[in-house]
Formats: structure tokens, sequence, C-alpha cells
């Protein structure tokens, strides 16, 4: 099962003093918008998302389709595919992508000690 690119969500109190907490740990900004209320953070493969206002726990967050740089690859697993292997495995999802459909798609599973699991595809 190829998950994609890999970056934890971190809900965030205040997103200017978080930027510059991990500008200090050499982290720069990839993406987002200070506007939007949130930013993603890279520092070599590392990506760190921070979020204000957006969502109550920090979360892992995956990317089908997309490596560390958000380019697309040609080779990846579906996320309705990763969809339909969790449940074949018994594992409850608490939001779904539409299986009837192509394209980019999300689901969430938590995980065994409450952990929010994104499985967001984009492309």
């Amino acid at each position: 099962m190829k998950l994609g690119a890999f970056s934890i969500s971190l809900n965030v109190k205040n997103l200017a003093v978080s930027k510059e907490f991990y500008e200090n740990l050499g982290f720069e900004v990839f993406g987002g918008d200070m506007a939007m209320n949130y930013l993603i953070m890279k520092n070599g493969n590392a990506l760190v998302g921070l979020f204000q206002g957006m969502f109550e726990r920090n979360s892992l967050t995956f990317n089908p389709g997309w490596d560390e740089n958000a380019q697309n690859l040609e080779n990846f697993d579906d996320v309705r595919e990763i969809q339909k292997s969790l449940k074949a495995k018994g594992i409850q999802l608490v939001a779904e992508a539409d299986e009837n459909t192509s394209g980019p798609a999300s689901f969430i599973v938590i995980d065994p000690d409450g952990n929010p699991v994104l499985v967001d595809q984009h492309v």
C-alpha cells in the first residue's frame, strides 16, 4: 500500500508564532497562506502543516499521488483502493471517499490512540 507523501498537521494557537518557531528549526514556508490561516513548512523531506482554527486535534496526513515536493507521481495507489483495502481489514472509517468517483478524494481513520489519520489525494 503506497500512501504517498507524509506530513503532520498541527492545530496551532497562533500561526505567526508557530511559523517563527519552525523557521528557527530550519523549516521554510513551502505552501499555504497566512491569510487563510494555514502554512505548510518544509525541511528536507520533512513536512509540517500549521493550521490555526481549522480542526481540533493534530493529525497524520498522507497524500497518495504526491511526493514530498507536492509533485505528481506517475504510479500510486488511488485513495479509493487504499480505502477498500482498509475496510476489508475491518478498519472503521470516520469519513469516506466516494468509491464511484475518480481524482481528488479523501478519507479519515482514527488510530488506536485517537489520532486522526487523513488520507488526502489531490490528483
